[in-house]
C-alpha cells in the first residue's frame, strides 16, 4: 500500500517488456484489421472521399493527448494511468471517474472484439468449406453468444498468464495482419493502375482537406469514428510497471504505435477509395450493405483465391486484440484496488504469473455479460457499441489530457519544451475531445444515430453512454462510504511538482 498518499509498486513482473514488445502489444490492442473494416464504411457514409482528411484530423487529438500521457508517465509511471494521474492532479473523485471511463471503454470494446471474432470465424469457415450458409450461423443468437464466451475464455486464460506469453503470441498475430493489410492495399492500387478497379477513382490530394467536408455534423460523426480506430495505444502505458526503463519506454512506444497506425490507415483508405470509389454500387464504399465489413466485400474482387487471408487477418486481429485489451482494465482495476478505491480483492496479483488475476477475471465476466445483453437488446450491436465507445474514449482521454495540463501548472513556463508538451498540446487535445464528447452526446439522443435502436424515443447510444457514467458515479459514491480513506486523499493524494526554475533561483 502507498504511504502518505504516494505511489507504490503492486507486485507486477518488472522489466519484462521492451520497446518493440510494447509497440507490438499497442498495435494489437488497436486491432487495425478489425477497426478499419468496421469503420471505413460508416466514415465514407459521413464524409465521402474525405476519409484520409478525417483520419488525419482524428490522429491530431490522439497525438496531442499521447504527448500529455508521455509527460505524466515520465513523472509517475503507475499501472493506474488515467486513474492515478487524474487523482494526483484533480483529487480522488475526478480520478475515480477517469479510471471508470477507461474500464468502461475497454469492457465495451472487449465485448465488441469477441463479437467480431465470432462473425469472422464463421465467415472464414464458410469461405474455406464453400458452404455459404455457415456464415449465417453468427445470426443465431444462442450460438453466437456461446462461441463469443469461448473466445473470451481463451483470451482470459492467456491474459492471466505472464506477459512473456502475451508478447510471444502477439508477435505472430500482429505481424500476420499487418502483412495482409499492406498486401491488400498494394494489390488494390496495382489493379487500379492496370485498369482493373471496380470504380477507379484517380488519387486527389483534396481527399486530405478536412474543410471540404459538407457539414459540421458530418465532420463530428466522421471524427468520432476516426478516434475509435486509434483507440488502444494507451495500453503501452498501463504496462509501465512491467516495462524496461518505465519512465521512457512506454511513452516512446505510445508515440511509435500511433504514428505506425496512422500510416497504415492512410494507405488502406487511399487504396480502397481508388479501387472501389465511394458510390453505392455493389462494391462501392458508400453501399450500406457492405459498410459493416468492407474488407470482406472487397477481398474477393481484389485478392481472388487469396480472399480468405483477409478474413483470417480480421479474425486474428480481433482475437489478438481481445487478449491484449485485457491488459488495460485489469491493471487499472489492480491500481484502484491497491490504492483503496475498490475492494482489496482487485489488488491481488497472481503469485505464479505476477499478473492481476482477480481483476482480469472480473473484466472478462463483465465484458461477456455486457455482450450477451447487447446482442439481445440491440439490432446492430457492432454499430451501437462502437459509437458508445467513442463517447467513453473522449471522456477519459479528455480528463487525462486536462490532468496533464493541471498537474504541471507550476512548470508550464520553465522551458519552451514544457510550454508545448505539458500545456499547449494536451490542452488543445483535451478541448477537441471535450467538444466531441458533448456533440456526440447531443447527436446520439436521436434514435437514427446508430442502429436505430431506442428506448422511449431516445437513441440507445445516448442511453448507454449516460447510463455508464451514472453507474460509475453511483458506484463511486458507494465506495466513498465504505472505503473513505482513498476519498480523503490518504492513500493517493494530490501532488503538483514545483517550478524547477523557481527552485534553481532559490538555490542561488
Amino acid at each position: 500500500m502507498s504511504e502518505q498518499g504516494g505511489l507504490s509498486n503492486k507486485g507486477l513482473s518488472a522489466g519484462t517488456i521492451g520497446l518493440i514488445g510494447a509497440v507490438v502489444i499497442g498495435i494489437s490492442c488497436i486491432a487495425p484489421a478489425y477497426t478499419f473494416t468496421a469503420a471505413i464504411g460508416p466514415t465514407v457514409g459521413a464524409v465521402g472521399v474525405q476519409v484520409p482528411a478525417i483520419i488525419l484530423v482524428g490522429f491530431i487529438p490522439m497525438l496531442l493527448v499521447a504527448f500529455g500521457y508521455r509527460e505524466l508517465n515520465n513523472r509517475m509511471p503507475d499501472s493506474g494511468t488515467s486513474f492515478t494521474w487524474a487523482s494526483r492532479a484533480f483529487g480522488p473523485w475526478i480520478g475515480w471517474m477517469a479510471g471508470w471511463g477507461l474500464i468502461a471503454a475497454t469492457v465495451i470494446v472487449l465485448s465488441n472484439l469477441a463479437g467480431i471474432a465470432v462473425d469472422f470465424l464463421f465467415l472464414l469457415i464458410s469461405q474455406l468449406t464453400g458452404v455459404a450458409e455457415i456464415a449465417d450461423w453468427t445470426s443465431i443468437i444462442p450460438v453466437n453468444i456461446i462461441v463469443c464466451l469461448l473466445f473470451v475464455l481463451g483470451a482470459t486464460f492467456i491474459s492471466y498468464r505472464d506477459m512473456q506469453t502475451t508478447q510471444k503470441l502477439q508477435y505472430v498475430l500482429v505481424s500476420f495482419q499487418v502483412v495482409v493489410l499492406v498486401g491488400f492495399a498494394a494489390v488494390a492500387i496495382a489493379k487500379v493502375a492496370s485498369g482493373d478497379g471496380y470504380d477507379p477513382t484517380p488519387f486527389d490530394w483534396s481527399w486530405f482537406n478536412p474543410f471540404a467536408v459538407s457539414s459540421f455534423s458530418s465532420f463530428a460523426a466522421g471524427l468520432s469514428l476516426s478516434i475509435f480506430i486509434f483507440w488502444g495505444w494507451d495500453v503501452t502505458l498501463t504496462m509501465n510497471e512491467e516495462t524496461k526503463d518505465p519512465e521512457k519506454t512506454p511513452g516512446r512506444a505510445a508515440t511509435i504505435t500511433v504514428v505506425t497506425i496512422v500510416s497504415l490507415y492512410l494507405l488502406l483508405a487511399v487504396a480502397m477509395i481508388m479501387y472501389a470509389g465511394v458510390g453505392d454500387g455493389e462494391y462501392g464504399l458508400g453501399n450500406p450493405d457492405i459498410q459493416d465489413n468492407a474488407f470482406f466485400a472487397l477481398a474477393g474482387p481484389i485478392l481472388g483465391p487469396l480472399a480468405a487471408f483477409v478474413s483470417l487477418a480480421v479474425l486474428t486481429s480481433s482475437a489478438s486484440s481481445l487478449q491484449s485489451t485485457f491488459v488495460g482494465p485489469a491493471r487499472t482495476l489492480l491500481a484502484m484496488g491497491h490504492y483503496g478505491a475498490l475492494p482489496p480483492k482487485f489488488a491481488k496479483v497472481s503469485p505464479r504469473f505476477f499478473t492481476p488475476g482477480y481483476a482480469t477475471i472480473v473484466s472478462a465476466v463483465v465484458a461477456a455479460g455486457f455482450y450477451a445483453i447487447m446482442r439481445v437488446v440491440s439490432t446492430n450491436v457492432l454499430s451501437d457499441t462502437i459509437l458508445t465507445l467513442g463517447i467513453m474514449i473522449c471522456f477519459y482521454y479528455g480528463l487525462t489530457a486536462f490532468a496533464c495540463v493541471w498537474y504541471f501548472r507550476k512548470q508550464w513556463f520553465d522551458s519552451v519544451r514544457n510550454v508545448f508538451f505539458t500545456f499547449l498540446f494536451p490542452l488543445v487535445g483535451g478541448v477537441i475531445l471535450a467538444v466531441l464528447f458533448v456533440t456526440t452526446l447531443i447527436d446520439s439522443m436521436n434514435p437514427e444515430y446508430g442502429s436505430g435502436s431506442e428506448i422511449g424515443g431516445v437513441g440507445l447510444v445516448f442511453i448507454l453512454g449516460v447510463a455508464i457514467i451514472v453507474i460509475g458515479i453511483a458506484i463511486m459514491i458507494w465506495q466513498s462510504i465504505v472505503r473513505p480513506a482513498f476519498f480523503r486523499g490518504e492513500t493517493l493524494g494530490t501532488d503538483a511538482p514545483p517550478s524547477t526554475r523557481r527552485l534553481k533561483e532559490a538555490a542561488r
